[in-house]
């Protein structure tokens, strides 16, 4: 967005215009070349359309105007029916989507997903983290344990992570409750990481205050000349979690908001089926949610 508030200006444009004067506004689309003088206390916004949305931005004293921020999605035609599962096992149907999401070059990190956790006392935090591993027991990532998701998880064991992949116009959700992962299991994986890795997990004490970048620099240069020729032992305050779903949603964006989610669930109420639920594979149950 250009404004301006006085002076001249020449250039063949094609743009939104709002002239703001004494009070009154006018509102044109042209296509112009033109050399002009703006008289003082006159305000000339242009609005350029964001790749892939309608009008951009645009900002004045009242803050900033997102209403018009739309992208288009995904035609009817392309909508995500129960017929395109490729699977009634919801692992399954992640790796579908997971795999077109890794082949997919638009998308930069496939396993990039957002980890939602929450205090006892109901107050949320969430961050992105990396998906290292899934199957049929759960989803797992690497973290330190006393970090704030670590304490949050220690008190209220249960997450929820989202992943986005923008490019596809596809999200999936998935809720349940979180544990450890076995120790051994934690070094077997701490052990295949870069070595440079390694040492930042025993550098970071992740959350805590620190005076500065340069107290990092210092402990990353101690550390890295310790262990120059020796192994880098796993921190006891760093591990795995596996987060056990109990919920997973896929949805894909349509153009006219007509969203598609097809949700499945682990039923609680002895197997038997709800109103408008299918029975799935493995024990669990599936069901369309309204947008």
């Amino acid at each position: 967005m250009c404004v301006f508030t006085s002076g001249k200006m020449s250039r063949w444009l094609r743009c939104t215009i709002v002239i703001r004067n004494l009070g009154t506004s006018i509102k044109r689309t042209a296509n112009f070349w033109s050399e002009f003088q703006l008289p003082f206390g006159t305000g000339l916004f242009f609005s350029a359309p964001a790749s892939g949305f309608g009008r951009g931005p645009i900002q004045d004293s009242a803050g900033m105007d997102l209403s018009d921020m739309r992208k288009t999605y995904k035609a009817d035609e392309e909508c995500f029916e129960e017929g395109h599962l490729a699977s009634l096992d919801p692992i399954k149907q992640f790796g579908d989507w997971f795999n077109e999401a890794a082949m997919c070059p638009e998308v930069g990190e496939p396993n990039a997903m957002c980890l939602a956790t929450c205090t006892k006392e109901g107050i949320p935090s969430a961050r992105m983290v990396l998906l290292k591993g899934y199957g049929h027991e759960g989803f797992r990532f690497f973290t330190n344990y006393e970090s704030r998701k670590g304490a949050e998880l220690d008190s209220n064991p249960f997450a929820c992570l989202v992943f986005y992949w923008e490019p596809l116009n596809r999200q999936i959700r998935i809720e349940g409750p979180v544990e450890r992962i076995p120790h051994q299991s934690s070094v077997d994986y701490f052990q295949s990481r870069p070595k440079g890795s390694q040492i930042a997990a025993v550098v970071s004490r992740q959350s805590s205050v620190i005076p500065s970048r340069e107290y990092l620099r210092q402990k990353n240069t101690e550390l890295e000349e310790k262990y120059k020729n020796t192994q880098v032992p796993m921190p006891d305050y760093w591990g795995g979690y596996i987060v056990k779903p109990h919920m997973i949603e896929f949805w894909q964006g349509q153009t006219n908001r007509l969203h598609d989610r097809i949700v499945f669930l682990r039923p609680n109420n002895g197997g038997v089926l709800g109103e408008m639920q299918h029975q799935a594979e493995g024990g669990w149950v599936y069901q369309r949610l309204s947008p």
